[in-house]
């Protein structure tokens, strides 16, 4: 890819929204494929962003204004946005887009952080663009840009290069080329035997709940980009994210809203509690009485949501906070969740920057309580975490802020992708189970790009896909 020229600052006056309808008929993954042959840096999300509830929706963009410096506060470039007046409900227009990878955490609180790390990406990635393209959930195409005095030329031979460009004959999508994802039998052996140790630290009253992870690992020719646009055509994730740098990308598969800020109403959605989901409708069916009579998943569920509630009132109003009594069951590839969406409504004063200082990372991925979780996570864990289980999305000033969970997420860099997977432990976890759980949400995710989850067998109970 070539390097990012390098462009004018953000500007911190006030701006106005172009927005101009599209002849296209492109899928989001097809619109991505021509960005990326062409222009550094692309990106694309797709499924419910801006749009809650509804698929089919998608932002896409390239060729950024500005790229973040490793030196720079990620969490304060969130507020470092123009001022946008009058603008169409569900207007994105541009911002800044990125990842805040879990390691960023170490700048939110006073914790170690694993340092073995087989192969790494940057600890945050954020671009600002001045111009996106969306599609509505009905199919309609956008050309949408947030035009300041000095870039309105510009932004107008933008809109007219990138209208030709769709114009061009639909992409053909590169097969995937990814190897097998692999666990090696000392990290499957690992990995019970940190269940086991986290049990036992319950136990004494260290903690309540710890999510643990492991990393399935392999080998690629794919960029992350023709990843991503091959699991859309087999795949419709609400939280879908790819973005391609010089230093690595991601093809993030997620289906959990991490936080989305409207307004000053706040919203964020923990997932917790995890079974497979049979093709069979009336096995699915069995499996989800399973799901929600089970005690253990409930207990996970439970004190999830009572975390975020807790990292919600940080910022928000007083009594505003608010968490339904029983989480909702979702479908999802293979898997049936619960989820429970948690809302309150933010102080005047607080920012965005404000928000993620109070609840990154986010709780479902972390445990209970968050900071020793978190101490747990690093002493038990075989490897450290990247941009997984840290956070993927965009802040406009249109559109204010929405990030997932960086879960179901492959991260590739120098021929080498890996893929994250875990799950909650508690008192009653059994460390066989917790493994299997943890295979079952990687299994989807690895078909949807063409592969297999292989397990090399000295745990006799754990089967490969």
């Amino acid at each position: 890819m070539s390097r990012v020229p390098v462009k004018p600052k953000v500007s911190s006056a006030s701006a106005t929204l172009m927005r101009v309808a599209l002849d296209c008929a492109l899928s989001p993954g097809q619109v991505l494929l021509l960005l990326a042959e062409r222009e550094p840096l692309p990106f694309a999300l797709s499924g419910t962003w801006t749009h809650p509830a509804r698929r089919g929706g998608a932002i896409v963009g390239a060729d950024p204004l500005r790229v973040a410096s490793d030196t720079e506060d990620p969490f304060a470039l969130l507020d470092a946005l123009p001022r946008v007046d009058d603008a169409p409900e569900g207007a994105v227009g541009g911002g800044w887009f990125g990842w805040l990878g879990y390691r960023l955490a170490a700048r939110v609180e006073r914790i170690p952080l694993n340092a073995h790390r087989p192969v790494s990406l940057p600890d945050f990635h954020l671009a600002y663009y001045d111009n996106v393209l969306r599609r509505t959930p009905d199919g309609q195409w956008w050309f949408e840009a947030l035009v300041t005095d000095a870039r309105r030329d510009a932004v107008e031979r933008r809109r007219r290069e990138l209208a030709d460009l769709l114009g061009r004959p639909a992409p053909v999508t590169p097969a995937p080329h990814v190897s097998e994802l692999r666990l090696s039998a000392h990290d499957a052996e690992h990995h019970l035997d940190a269940v086991a140790q986290c049990r036992r630290r319950i136990a004494a009253g260290e903690i309540f709940q710890a999510n643990l992870c492991l990393r399935l690992a392999g080998e690629t020719r794919s960029r992350a980009t023709d990843l991503f646009a091959a699991a859309l055509e087999r795949v419709d994730p609400p939280f879908g994210a790819a973005f391609a740098t010089p230093r690595g990308g991601i093809a993030s598969l997620s289906p959990e809203l991490f936080l989305r800020r409207r307004g000053r109403h706040i919203l964020t959605g923990p997932i917790k509690g995890t079974i497979a989901r049979d093709p069979d409708p009336a096995a699915a069916a069995a499996a989800l009485d399973v799901l929600r009579g089970s005690v253990k998943d409930a207990a996970e569920h439970v004190m999830i949501v009572d975390l975020m509630r807790n990292d919600l009132g940080r910022v928000s109003e007083y009594g505003t906070v608010v968490a339904p009594r029983r989480p909702t069951a979702e479908p999802h590839p293979g898997l049936w969740h619960l989820v429970s969406h948690v809302h309150g409504r933010l102080r005047s004063e607080v920012t965005d920057a404000d928000v993620l200082r109070a609840t990154f990372p986010p709780g479902s991925v972390t445990g209970a309580p968050k900071v020793q979780s978190l101490r747990v996570i690093a002493e038990l864990e075989s490897a450290g975490r990247e941009v997984y289980t840290g956070a993927v999305g965009f802040a406009s000033p249109l559109a204010g802020l929405e990030l997932n969970v960086a879960i179901r997420t492959l991260e590739i860099a120098d021929g080498r992708i890996w893929l994250g997977a875990g799950g909650g432990i508690v008192a009653d976890s059994d460390p066989r189970t917790e493994l299997e759980e943890a295979l079952t949400k990687a299994r989807p995710i690895a078909a949807a790009v063409g592969t297999t989850v292989n397990v090399q067998q000295s745990a006799p109970a754990i089967r490969a896909a």
